[in-house]
């Protein structure tokens, strides 16, 4: 990939903007990959050398960075290793473990950033798995079923990749799952006033945890889509096109339009309202479909979209 500085920012914020130490390992895939779209993933192979990408694009992901080494500095200190484990209350609490397992032939990696650990009543390791994320308000108000997938990603990896051999424990079962969101553009002033909206610029969101069958079979349809994807690749086959939750597509609206008007009366979210809508109306007026932005193309958020041909026809037609 091409790293530019289109903004000619100072060598010094370069430099830093320019650390990566992110690794996934000798593995086929890391979570992150798997639960994201198997089209963006091949594109992105294809086209490395192509690929470009603002050295600006980086800010946010090095603040993250930056926040995760605050907080595991903070549990590492505070751990004590001569407890661990010794009694039934020992809390062992694991930072950013890289794990492993296989799956329908290919290696699966993941880093969680904080395994809380304690021995349950019938001697099995009870886990509680946390994710640090810095994210904006926006996504914690409204949710993101990505967070979701990706935290029973995780729980699916603890049960593979650990055994007996871990302090000779029975199993290992993931208890808990849950997100700790700083929030990079909270406002003191909205808190006050919005009901909805965070209290404070950190938010601990609970995750639902799925049954240990549902996390199975998750992670073979994920590793066999994005076998698909290879292959039809590697054919010159049709690869899979993403779903419009991979590409952030924005609901569907229907406008009350006038004749002669530009702007609509009102949208609606489905078809049928619209339609009552405009027919209460006079005979001026009509329904226009609009449909919904597909915010991660459009945006050049994915950074593929200029070779995808699902983006490309649309935005030019078939």
């Amino acid at each position: 990939m091409k790293i530019t500085n289109q903004h000619n920012l100072p060598d010094v914020v370069v430099q830093a903007l320019s650390i990566d130490k992110y690794s996934k390992g000798d593995a086929d895939a890391s979570v992150t990959q798997l639960i994201d779209s198997p089209r963006v993933k091949v594109i992105q192979e294809e086209m490395r050398e192509e690929l470009k990408s603002d050295i600006s694009d980086n800010v946010f992901s090095v603040l993250g960075t930056a926040v995760h080494g605050v907080f595991e500095e903070a549990i590492t200190s505070q751990q004590s290793d001569s407890s661990k484990f010794q009694h039934s209350d020992a809390v062992e609490r694991i930072c950013e473990e890289r794990l492993f397992a296989e799956e329908s032939g290919w290696k699966i990696s993941g880093a969680m950033d904080l395994q809380q650990v304690t021995i349950g009543p019938h001697g099995e390791a009870q886990v509680k798995i946390s994710d640090f994320k810095v994210t904006s308000v926006w996504s914690v108000i409204f949710g993101k079923t990505s967070w979701e997938t990706q935290l029973n990603a995780y729980a699916w990896l603890v049960r593979h990749a650990k055994g007996r051999e871990h302090y000779d424990l029975r199993s290992w079962k993931v208890s808990e799952l849950e997100i700790i969101a700083v929030l990079r553009d909270w406002q003191r002033r909205k808190a006050e006033q919005e009901d909805n909206y965070p209290s404070c610029p950190i938010a601990v969101i609970p995750v639902k945890l799925w049954s240990e069958d549902e996390q199975d079979i998750y992670m073979k349809e994920r590793v066999a889509i994005h076998q698909k994807a290879i292959y039809e690749q590697l054919t010159h086959g049709a690869i899979p096109f993403c779903t419009d939750e991979e590409r952030w597509k924005q609901p569907d609206k229907f406008a009350v339009m006038k004749k002669g008007r530009v702007r609509a009366i009102k949208l609606h979210d489905n078809l049928a309202d619209a339609d009552e809508h405009a027919g209460n109306l006079n005979g001026d007026h009509y329904v226009e479909e609009r449909a919904g932005r597909c915010t991660r193309c459009a945006d050049d958020w994915c950074k593929v979209s200029q070779w995808c041909d699902q983006y490309q026809s649309e935005v030019w037609g078939p």
